[in-house]
């Protein structure tokens, strides 16, 4: 695992020792994600440097060192990722002549595109990458990012200076770019807490997208194809499905694979483990595929309801993990907070980044690799807002407008803190967490006859965000496009499908992203290896979404290395305690950074809306501690990396 940044300008003005210092300048910038290694290759005479940190995974030796030359001396790549089969791309190359200097996936890589082409050889790539390759011949770059996108990869094109990274921070390390924020970009981060591809937090920077490839010709513009489609992929991989004689075995099978190959190291490896379904079906797969304790870990809240440390250590225990858990204090999450800007390097607001940055934290201490169970919800189907929409959803559609918008008002008129009240005589068996909130938001949903409306609300934060940011004008995307997966006729479906499209690459990888790589440490998806999302899409719904037991086949298969009372409970997930921290220990900071002053002189927020609502969450009256998160969020980046405004 590496960073990886560089540029192209064609004015080339700087000579190769000019070029080397802004290359390594820009790769400085992400020593967190390489601290092993550095190096720059420049080539004058194109105008072109780039620059690379490594984190050495795999051949330890110099001779995994980039930037990398191909042997036929065409080539130069910045590599950053993990390839799992590579040993085998690297024997078909043999069999037609490669040779090799070391045993890196990089110089395997590299190889294969120089063999094959960068098309036909990222097709036979299974893992997670973000790589730039020179082509000395053509003088020709071409950006490539993995299919689902686990790595990131920004670009900007601005004049005759083209940039990419693999962290903004590395774009304003280069002294030819003055950054500016995009409102129409943020008004997007304040709906759904994240920036959606293709855009950045900057104007005129971008986002590679998941599955595509960037090519920058000499004298020409950026062309963007893609080279792997999700919807596609499922689309075909439903139609020509031939229902497995046991999809349970056909599954263990897969995943163990998956598992496997990512469990290929040369430095300490080990596993996150929440007790959830999606990372004990992880662990429990490569202890079953290892001769000794796997190492574990987790962290618990002492002073929080809901804990998953317990069930972790349980799982641990009968599976035999060597088994590693902290119990942190409040204030160490509290503590991580004014670094924030640092780490996610854009405005970023799931406030599960805080208990997910001390998990990595933790476990750099003992590992260098970690595998994770995310993704394991957008393609098994996990999110319990699946059924309970589907459901509304279902029920909703066929009313006339007149009887929505009736029953609409109904449910309004009982405020948020009311339905709080009226739920809190309820047991705590079946007491929705944040009821007036959720009451709400079931009000909203009721009044709308678009699915692609209906799935929006579902994960807007910001109602109207134009109104709160100014100036702004809110892009749209494919939670816009009511023709989008229309081909599944199943709503589940659909929301699984754009889940897989956004929110996971832009939310759950970027989180697990930057907090893993904040601490040099690699995280490891195998749920989300293509071909077992291609087996998932292939598969009947009922085998995917059964109510009383989401994720059913998923759990079939842990059943075969679990007893179910182990993991067989309500999903949980990392909470934090947002509200009270804002009455309590973090009012001064969120105060000084929501004042009206400030807010009203930064020009950006509606600051009127904001104190209002800041008021109300200060006195109890009301709770927007979401929407009042991802000011803080956006405010303490702003005071980040642009003091001056």
């Amino acid at each position: 695992m590496c960073g990886i940044a560089g540029f192209v300008d064609r004015t080339a003005t700087w000579n190769a020792e000019e070029g080397a210092s802004l290359a390594r300048g820009m790769a400085s910038t992400l020593i967190s994600r390489g601290p092993d290694d550095d190096g720059v290759w420049v080539d004058t005479s194109s105008g072109v440097a780039l620059g690379q940190r490594r984190l050495a995974i795999v051949d330890l030796s110099p001779a995994g060192h980039q930037p990398m030359v191909s042997g036929n001396g065409r080539y130069v790549i910045t590599y950053n990722g993990e390839v799992y089969n590579f040993d085998q791309i690297r024997d078909e190359l043999t069999r037609f002549g490669a040779t090799f200097r070391g045993h890196s996936d990089t110089e395997v890589v590299l190889e294969a595109c120089a063999a094959w082409g960068i098309a036909d050889a990222v097709a036979r790539l299974i893992g997670m990458f973000a790589f730039a390759l020179w082509d000395r011949q053509l003088r020709t770059l071409t950006l490539c990012r993995d299919r689902i996108g686990i790595k990131p990869l920004y670009w900007g094109c601005l004049g005759e200076l083209f940039l990419f990274g693999s962290e903004l921070k590395s774009l304003r390390a280069h002294p030819g770019w003055v950054p500016e924020i995009d409102r129409d970009a943020l008004a997007s981060f304040f709906r759904y807490n994240y920036l959606p591809s293709p855009h950045t937090i900057y104007r005129g920077v971008r986002k590679l997208e998941p599955g595509c490839v960037l090519i920058l010709s000499e004298g020409g513009e950026p062309t963007i194809r893609t080279y792997w489609q999700l919807e596609s992929t499922a689309l075909a991989a439903r139609r020509k499905h031939a229902a497995a004689d046991d999809p349970v075995e056909a599954l263990d099978n897969l995943l163990r694979d998956a598992v496997k190959r990512r469990m290929r190291a040369d430095v300490p490896l080990g596993a996150f483990l929440s007790g959830g379904i999606d990372s004990s079906t992880v662990v429990a797969l490569m202890q079953a595929q290892c001769d000794r304790p796997v190492r574990s870990f987790t962290i618990g809240f002492q002073e929080e309801d809901h804990d998953e440390a317990v069930y972790a250590k349980a799982v641990a225990n009968h599976l035999g993990t060597d088994h590693t858990e902290l119990y942190v204090e409040p204030s160490h999450a509290r503590d991580l907070i004014p670094r924030m800007a640092d780490y996610y390097d854009e405005p970023f607001a799931d406030a599960s980044q805080l208990p997910t940055m001390l998990l990595c934290e933790l476990t750099r201490r003992h590992v260098t690799v970690a595998l994770s169970g995310d993704g394991g919800d957008e393609v098994f189907g996990g999110y319990t807002r699946y059924f309970w929409a589907d459901g509304v959803w279902r029920h909703t559609r066929w009313l006339p407008p007149g009887l929505r918008r009736a029953l609409t008002r109904m449910l309004r008129i009982i405020p948020p803190e009311g339905w709080d009240r009226l739920f809190a005589l309820a047991p705590s068996s079946i007491r929705p967490v944040r009821a007036g909130a959720k009451m709400q938001k079931l009000a909203n949903l009721v009044a709308l006859d678009s699915s692609s409306g209906f799935y929006r609300q579902l994960l807007t934060t910001w109602e109207a965000p134009e109104s709160l940011v100014l100036g702004a004008r809110e892009p749209q995307g494919p939670p816009w496009d009511e023709s989008f997966g229309c081909e599944f006729a199943n709503f589940t479906d659909r929301m699984r499908m754009i889940d897989m499209l956004t929110y996971l690459p832009e939310n759950i990888l970027t989180k697990v992203d930057r907090a893993s790589m904040a601490f040099s440490l690699e995280a490891r998806v195998p749920l989300l290896d293509h071909r077992v999302i291609a087996f998932a899409w292939g598969l009947e719904p009922n085998l995917l979404y059964q109510r009383r037991r989401p994720k059913w086949l998923l759990r079939q298969v842990l059943d075969r290395y679990l007893p179910s009372r182990l993991v067989d409970r309500p999903k949980m997930g990392f909470g934090v305690p947002i509200a009270a921290w804002l009455r309590g220990p973090l009012r001064d900071w969120a105060d000084a950074l929501l004042s009206e002053r400030r807010l009203a002189e930064g020009g950006f927020l509606d600051a009127g809306l904001v104190r209002a609502r800041w008021r109300e969450q200060v006195s109890g009256r009301r709770d927007w501690q979401f929407q009042l998160w991802s000011v803080l969020m956006f405010e303490s980046w702003r005071d980040r990396w642009f003091a001056s405004g």
